[in-house]
Order: C-alpha cells, then sequence, then structure tokens
C-alpha cells in the first residue's frame, strides 16, 4: 500500500512538473515569456509622464493641462506620422526624390514648430489665468489646432494611397497593351 502511495506521488509531481515544462515550451515555441507579458488597458487614463513620442518632440510639462482626449488626439497624430515618415523612407530607399508639395511644408511646419508653440501658450494661459471663459477659449482653439493637424496628416495620407493607386493602374494599363 505504501510503495502504491509512492507511486501516486511520484507521478502526480511528473505529471505537474512535464506539464509546467510543456507550457513554458509551448509559450517559448511562439516568442512569448510566461509572466512578463501584462495588459495595459486602452482605456485607462494617460499619464504625461509615461508618454512616448515617435516624432514629435513635445514639453511634457505643456500636456499637464491637456484632456485625456487631447493627449489620445496627439497620440494618433503621432502615429499617423509614423505611418507618413514610413513611406517618406521607403521612396528614399527607391533613390527616388519625391517633390515636396506647400501641404507637406505647411505640415512639417505645424508639427515641429507651430504645436509646441501652441501647446506652451496654451500650458502657460491655463496655468496663469483664473478666467474660465479664457480657458475655455483656448482649450477650443487648442482642439480646432488639433482637429487641424489630424484633418492634414490624413489628407496626405489619402494622397498617398491614391498616388500609389493610380501608379499601380498605369503599370497595369502598360502590361495590358503590350501583350
Amino acid at each position: 500500500m505504501l510503495m502504491l502511495l509512492g507511486m501516486g506521488v511520484l507521478s502526480t509531481v511528473t505529471v505537474f512538473y512535464l506539464t509546467k515544462k510543456g507550457w513554458h515550451a509551448l509559450h517559448k515555441a511562439v516568442g512569448i515569456t510566461p509572466g512578463v507579458l501584462t495588459y495595459q488597458n486602452p482605456q485607462a487614463r494617460l499619464s504625461v509622464d509615461t508618454l512616448v513620442w515617435r516624432n514629435l518632440s513635445l514639453n511634457k510639462h505643456h500636456l499637464t493641462h491637456l484632456s485625456e482626449l487631447q493627449l489620445r488626439q496627439l497620440q494618433y497624430i503621432d502615429k499617423k506620422i509614423d505611418l507618413y515618415q514610413s513611406y517618406q523612407q521607403s521612396v528614399e530607399q527607391q533613390n527616388i526624390t519625391p517633390a515636396l508639395t506647400e501641404q507637406q511644408f505647411v505640415l512639417h511646419k505645424l508639427l515641429h514648430t507651430r504645436l509646441a508653440e501652441m501647446l506652451a501658450s496654451h500650458h502657460h494661459l491655463v496655468s496663469v489665468s483664473s478666467d474660465t471663459d479664457k480657458q475655455a477659449e483656448a482649450n477650443q482653439l487648442l482642439q480646432n489646432l488639433l482637429d487641424n493637424i489630424e484633418q492634414r496628416i490624413d489628407n496626405l495620407l489619402v494622397q498617398i494611397e491614391n498616388n500609389n493607386l493610380q501608379d499601380l493602374r498605369v503599370m497595369k494599363q502598360y502590361m495590358d497593351s503590350h501583350d
């Protein structure tokens, strides 16, 4: 009886050990380290200190008075700029020098100069002024600027998509005409 009980305990420990090893091997096979991956709730409140900007160079101090929606909109703008930058890099890798349009120039100026200036002005006004009407107007003006920038990026990305689609259509016509 004692031998049977010992065999039961030994087989239970062995099954547990092999299951754990198999579980870790499965995770390693798909490139996941168990216990390391943490869930980040996309709806959780953003912290200015933890925000990371890929393309925008913003003073974190100037972001402290922004609403949650404005911070998220800045993140979306940063992601869209990343799409545009990757397109520009792929064009440059093909040794093509793209012509800089007025739309691209204005967007670049807005993103790299005017946005930081507007955020600084907004921050100073909101932190100093006790007049709620002025604060509301400053928030509305900043929101209009963010909406304008996002719309300009969206238009530029749509234009890039349309140009690429047109290039493919022209190439297809060329191929069809030489059959």
